[in-house]
């Protein structure tokens, strides 16, 4: 049995898949913000209610929301400071009497889409993530490119480019703090909380992303002109990710990513921020839902 772990920030869930990644079930906790043992235990705890389950002992893959510098181990994890600077798969391999495979929570998704099997023709594939933030993981030939420490896919700090700010006005545009200490951070613009405090201080109301997506669909003038820039600031973005890495698919996961009308529009967008002549990627929303973490980390099992 493979053990796909998605860790997060409120709630950590194991679920079980077998070697074909059919799920066969799951079980959450919230997640111990205490201390790094509880934390540790939570895991062991969970791990053992499987093994019992399934009278097996089954491989244990994990996701976190952030890095693994898998030359140390040792994980960066801003929103589980228990767990920060902390050599979780030493420490979690000795508690579980097993090894462990650890990644970020991003590469785990994007793994779980490239491992589809109408995407397993795709040699790379580009995970973004538009959920509470914006983040990204690459898939090359079946594997996961982590980088030297780690960090390759934090795509949601890299900053705004000129094409972006200009879109935003460049003497209005917000400029937002972001948790790593830097400001104008895709992460606070790209995601579902930056598409809220965009509307919030471009257009001077506050709402929630569905209640936006709603007055869209329903031809609110102010909010269509305003999705019409939002999916501009997304095409500067993706174009710029896109001439770097050159994807043949990119996968939208995330609660932004249920905005439909993104399908239509970003394919269109992109051509005028990209190089001339360089053709736009093929672009898909997630397969797998919510379930896509657990399973990209279950999946770790299945690569080199």
């Amino acid at each position: 049995m493979l053990y796909g772990i998605d860790i997060g920030g409120t709630k950590i869930e194991l679920a079980v898949f077998d070697e074909q990644l059919n799920k066969l079930s799951a079980e959450r906790v919230p997640t111990p913000k205490t201390s790094y043992e509880d934390w540790l235990s939570a895991i062991a705890q969970l791990v053992k209610n499987a093994d019992e389950t399934y009278q097996c002992k089954g491989k244990v893959g994990i996701g976190v929301p952030g890095f693994i510098n898998q030359q140390t181990g040792i994980a960066y994890i801003t929103n589980i400071p228990a767990a920060s600077g902390q050599r979780i798969l030493a420490d979690l391999s000795e508690r579980l009497g097993r090894p462990v495979r650890g990644e970020n929570d991003a590469n785990c998704f994007a793994l779980s889409e490239a491992m589809a099997e109408d995407n397993r023709q795709y040699h790379s594939v580009l995970g973004l993530i538009l959920g509470t933030g914006f983040g990204g993981g690459l898939i090359l030939n079946g594997n996961v490119y982590a980088g030297r420490n780690g960090m390759a896919g934090e795509l949601g700090h890299i900053q705004l480019n000129f094409h972006a700010l200009k879109l935003l006005g460049w003497n209005n545009a917000p400029i937002y703090d972001c948790d790593c200490g830097n400001k104008a951070c895709l992460d606070t613009y790209l995601s579902g909380r930056g598409f809220e405090f965009l509307y919030r201080d471009l257009c001077g109301e506050s709402l929630s992303a569905p209640v936006i997506i709603e007055r869209f669909y329903a031809g609110d003038e102010e909010v269509v002109a305003f999705v019409e820039m939002f999916v501009k600031v997304c095409a500067t973005a993706i174009a710029n990710i896109s001439t770097m890495l050159d994807p043949d698919l990119i996968v939208l996961g995330g609660g932004l990513s249920n905005f439909e009308y993104l399908y239509q529009a970003l394919p269109k967008a992109l051509p005028q921020y990209l190089m001339k002549n360089a053709p736009v990627p093929v672009i898909k929303k997630a397969q797998f839902g919510d379930a896509g973490g657990t399973r990209g980390a279950a999946a770790l099992w299945l690569i080199k």
